[in-house]
């Protein structure tokens, strides 16, 4: 999400930074770029114009333009309005009521609200160590109850059991008593959708809401249906009462306007966002971070979270002695490779690095993707136990028979042992200056090397 914005904003910013002084016509020429940009990310003009405004208000006072680096200042100003656009402060899910709590879920269908329902119940047993009781109230999309189910037994979340011809306002009936009776502490309801707002469909939610009385009603929508998501969050809103927005399909979309259009016109926040098809891959919406990713500062707050929830606390340890005695196999690459799939889709972590952006074309010459990672992996395990202990014994005629038996080629070897081959010597270093001074010096911790090994100035 934002790729194209990113990319536009990127530009404009990097020509300011590098004036000395700015006049206001400067700041005027910068904005109207910002403005085209924003406009042809799929925000709303409205809140093109808010975001434009308050901008150049603060942006053209005397302290930014006479400041010794303005162009950072005007950087600054833009990330925090870009922030307080999106949502100031994170809006946490609001749980305080007496069990269970009803957590509707509302949106068009097609939205992914059956798979939000899931993701949503999982983090809440997972993260929060909640009873969840999942229940579908779409009778009319064939099998949605039954897909609810499937997703119940996946994420390990209890299903209401299904009773066909049992209308929304008796299913929901059922399942608030099911919850109260048998100690739940949530109750996600996954409601229908329609192709389009419909005057049935409303009163049917309306109806539900009234029985369940939610402590949340979540909007679930498409981040990739642009200015229609937003007027989608409007008329939810005046009709039923949205508490928060769950936003799917952001690792998709490349404008992400409607992430920024939300707030503002449907006047609620967005509290979840879906950044992939995988049912763990949800995360929390904050506003903060996403202005960072927006303007290629990186997201490293979210990068630590991530990699402390996946890496294995052994596996670090292991590898961390190791590396204090300078050693460092192909099997602990393996290891690090493994560790860096199990953190999720490597584009979307990359994002998260700061200034990772400016290097997009190497990272797309290099493949940096998945794909990469997979590979790198293949060609470790055509290895015999002997050459990933002491690659030194890898000659020509076994790097053509790994090449055959992983179905890469002896160049993608041979930039593997290379890449080993720098990690390796980094790690010898970090051996000598002892686990506090690595640490003290900005290092990265096990389990969070660069893919592939990837050294600081390039990509093979």
């Amino acid at each position: 999400m934002f790729e194209n914005l990113t990319d536009r904003l990127g530009d404009v910013f990097e020509r300011l930074k590098k004036k000395g002084a700015l006049k206001e016509a400067d700041v005027d020429a910068a904005l109207r770029e910002v403005r085209v940009a924003l406009l042809e990310a799929d925000v709303a003009l409205p809140v093109v114009k808010d975001f434009v405004a308050a901008v150049k208000e603060k942006a053209v006072g005397q302290e930014v333009i006479k400041s010794v680096t303005p162009g950072q200042m005007v950087v600054k100003i833009v990330h925090d309005q870009l922030a307080e656009t999106l949502g100031d402060e994170r809006s946490e899910l609001n749980l305080a009521t007496t069990p269970p709590a009803a957590i509707l879920m509302v949106g068009l269908q097609g939205s992914g609200k059956t798979t939000s329902s899931a993701k949503l119940a999982l983090r809440l047993k997972d993260k929060q160590k909640k009873k969840v009781l999942m229940a579908s109230l779409d009778i009319y999309r064939p099998a949605a109850q039954q897909q609810l189910e499937v997703l119940g037994k996946q994420a390990e979340v209890d299903t209401l059991p299904i009773i066909f011809g049992e209308q929304p306002v008796a299913i929901t009936k059922r399942a608030m008593e099911t919850g109260r009776l048998e100690g739940y502490d949530v109750v996600v309801l996954d409601t229908a959708g329609r192709l389009h707002i419909d005057t049935q469909l409303m009163a049917e939610v309306a109806q539900v809401r009234d029985v369940a009385k939610p402590i949340e009603t979540l909007l679930v929508t498409d981040a990739m249906t642009g200015q229609d998501a937003v007027t989608v969050a409007k008329e939810f809103n005046e009709k039923v009462g949205v508490t928060g927005i769950v936003l799917t399909r952001v690792d998709g979309d490349a404008r992400g306007g409607a992430a920024l259009s939300m707030k503002q016109i449907a006047d609620a926040p967005i509290k979840f966002m879906g950044i992939g098809e995988k049912i763990d891959e949800f995360e929390p919406f904050h506003a903060e971070r996403i202005a960072g990713r927006i303007l290629g500062m990186g997201d490293v707050v979210s990068l630590v979270e991530k990699a402390s929830e996946t890496i294995e606390k052994e596996e670090a340890e292991k590898l961390a002695k190791k590396v204090m005695k300078g050693q460092f196999t192909l099997e602990d690459l393996l290891s690090q490779l493994r560790q860096i799939r199990k953190m999720g889709d490597l584009k979307g972590l990359m994002g998260m690095l700061p200034g990772v952006g400016k290097m997009k074309k190497q990272m797309e010459e290099a493949n940096v993707d998945d794909s990469m990672i997979a590979r790198q992996e293949a060609i470790i395990l055509s290895m015999t136990v002997k050459e990933r202990q002491n690659p030194k014994v890898i000659n020509a005629s076994r790097r053509k028979r790994i090449a055959a038996g992983s179905g890469t080629t002896v160049p993608e070897v041979n930039r593997l042992l290379k890449q080993h081959k720098q990690m390796s010597s980094v790690m010898k270093k970090v051996g000598k200056m002892g686990k506090k001074s690595f640490l003290r010096s900005g290092g990265l911790p096990p389990g969070m090397m660069p893919p592939g090994g990837m050294p600081p100035g390039g990509f093979g």
